[in-house]
């Protein structure tokens, strides 16, 4: 039963993640850095951002597998289930802000802040959680594993590596720069900070409920 609410816990969270990559999507001032690639791909593809994030995550567990070889646990495979459901939730949280209307650039930065704070206050549960990460946390963990580099720093220069590579797939297929703003430097810099803080009450929140 402990495990049943963990994985309740976890879904809880993705599901106001996917909602602050929405409000990302919807405020037009750049997403978050996990998100910026499946947004560039969503706009010069037919596929949604939700498609795009799954099979961006199948690639990344895959990337695990080659990384880690015997050393991969096969229960990590779970990532799959949790891509599935995070790219569905995703495309449901878009559709459901799509009435929605962002005018001025003040109205933009609301939206924007909002999408930061759910995605931190998502990345907060599925920390507590703690049965599953994201494939992306995960391929950076497997790093590490093989690695002398500490998570902090690899999950920087992973952030930093999906940025660029939005960039570039955006001046490829759209000819300019679309889902890379000052919103994805203010994400990649709040949202870990917010996480942080709010770690520690939700972490007493999710011991009462585990137990």
């Amino acid at each position: 039963m402990k495990q049943v609410k963990r994985y309740l816990f976890l879904i809880v969270g993705l599901f106001i993640m996917a909602f602050g990559v929405a409000f990302s999507i919807k405020a037009g001032l750049g997403t978050s850095p996990i998100s910026s690639v499946p947004y560039v791909l969503s706009e010069a593809t037919p596929l949604t951002v939700g498609n795009i994030t799954i099979l961006m995550h199948c690639i990344f567990v895959l990337l695990q597998i080659l990384i880690l070889r015997r050393k991969f646990q096969p229960v990590q495979l779970l990532q799959l289930a949790v891509a599935v459901i995070f790219g569905y939730m995703t495309d449901f949280a878009v559709w459901v802000l799509s009435p929605l209307t962002c005018s001025g650039y003040a109205m933009q930065w609301v939206f924007c802040l909002i999408g930061i704070a759910l995605v931190a206050t998502g990345v907060s549960f599925e920390v507590t959680a703690h049965v599953v990460t994201l494939a992306g946390e995960g391929l950076v963990l497997a790093i590490c594993q093989v690695a002398p580099v500490k998570f902090g720093t690899m999950k920087v220069s992973f952030d930093v590596s999906l940025v660029v590579i939005a960039c570039i797939l955006s001046f490829v297929f759209l000819h300019g720069l679309y889902g890379v703003r000052e919103g994805t430097v203010m994400a990649a810099i709040f949202v870990g900070t917010i996480s942080r803080q709010i770690n520690k009450p939700l972490g007493k929140l999710g011991e009462k409920i585990f137990s």
